[in-house]
């Protein structure tokens, strides 16, 4: 069934709002996934502040000319989904990545960071580092570590010294 000309005019209005607030943006190719694996994917990325969003390659490609972005989506292989990350630019990669594991259906096909083409390597890059509170939390274990060992060897020195006093009061 065709689309009337204002139903495209509200899509393109709709992604360009989307592609002008994105932080990062996955395309991926969906041929095959079942609607149930597709409402899980979308559950995920909406727990992650992403969403995914199916329009025409054209009407797509009419959204990237207006902003400014030289994705050649008709080139693109298969159903192409777009992927916007709002919250974070590595939750829509790495929702995406970790989906793709386990559902052969699903294929990354690239992702836009900055306004930037990245390849499909650099996006598996990116899905593959580690979190915001991982990251966090190493860096402040490392930055722990020193003082932890430095108290432990004052405490070594002051129970050395109870010891000395100790055995210095039974003799």
């Amino acid at each position: 069934m065709a689309i009337s000309k204002a139903k495209k005019i509200e899509i393109v209005k709709s992604l360009g709002e989307k592609v002008a607030r994105q932080k990062a943006m996955v395309f991926a190719d969906f041929t095959g996934l079942k609607v149930k694996d597709l409402n899980d994917l979308k559950k995920k990325l909406r727990e992650n502040g992403a969403e995914f969003k199916v329009a025409k390659k054209t009407l797509m490609t009419l959204v990237f000319k207006d902003k400014g972005i030289a994705a050649d989506v008709k080139k693109m292989a298969g159903e192409v989904a777009l992927i916007f990350g709002y919250s974070d630019e590595v939750s829509p990669a790495k929702v995406v990545y970790e989906f793709s594991k386990t559902n052969k259906n699903i294929k990354i096909l690239c992702g836009y960071l900055e306004n930037k083409e990245i390849a499909l390597e650099q996006v598996v890059a990116l899905a593959q580092i580690p979190s915001r509170q991982q990251l966090l939390a190493n860096m402040v274990g490392s930055m722990s570590s020193p003082a932890r060992s430095f108290a432990y060897v004052l405490q070594a020195n002051l129970t050395g010294l109870v010891r000395v006093l100790s055995l210095a009061k039974t003799q």
